[in-house]
């Protein structure tokens, strides 16, 4: 499992899959939201706009797990 570091009291979830480079821009964030499978917290997720904070388990599937640190 991947730590990610942020420096804010949340980040949401579109700017996650900018910050650990599973998109390259925003305006992807729309599609791989689409066609990928993304768990927050074991609970299957699809809003870009979705806060993750310190302690979220993030589970992209064909990309990998991530645990969101202070």
């Amino acid at each position: 499992m991947e730590r990610v570091k942020i420096n804010s009291e949340y980040i949401t979830l579109g700017q996650f899959l900018k910050y650990v480079n599973i998109v390259s821009s925003g305006g992807m964030v729309k599609a791989i939201l689409q066609d990928t499978k993304i768990h927050v917290n074991d609970i299957l997720e699809a809003r870009r706009g979705k806060k993750l904070y310190p302690g979220d388990k993030i589970v992209i599937k064909g990309h990998g797990d991530y645990r969101i640190i202070k």
